[in-house]
């Protein structure tokens, strides 16, 4: 009924403890990337702020940025908080919503490209 007497401490006990803590946190750092990457992601796309049919054409404004029939449309943001697109880099609309509907106008029946036009 009686505990065993401690050990003493000694300087190779306190730098052996030390050294495994210091290999455990190393290895928990190394690993955290590599177990946080095998999580699966959210693939859900967030809800669009505004959704509408124009002229024929479906247009969905969200966070992300604005859609013409699936299609994005290149949208840029001024210093003023208006916004102006790839279709008309003369005019500006206050709302993404106008925007895109502006350049519903100006396509007619043309569509979207489907790729992102690339700066270089």
């Amino acid at each position: 009924m009686y505990a065993a007497p401690a050990a003493p401490l000694t300087r190779r006990t306190v730098l052996r403890s030390a050294f495994t803590a210091a290999v455990l946190a190393g290895t928990a750092a190394a690993l955290a990337p590599v177990l946080r990457a095998r999580r699966p992601r959210q693939t859900l796309t967030p809800a669009p702020l505004a959704e509408e049919t124009y002229r024929g054409r479906h247009i969905a404004v969200d966070q992300a940025g604005v859609r013409i029939d699936g299609r994005p449309l290149h949208v840029m943001r001024r210093a003023d908080g208006s916004f102006l697109s790839g279709i008309n880099h003369f005019q500006s609309y206050p709302t993404r919503l106008e925007l895109a509907r502006a350049a519903v106008d100006e396509l007619g029946t043309a569509q979207l490209a489907t790729a992102a036009p690339h700066h270089g």
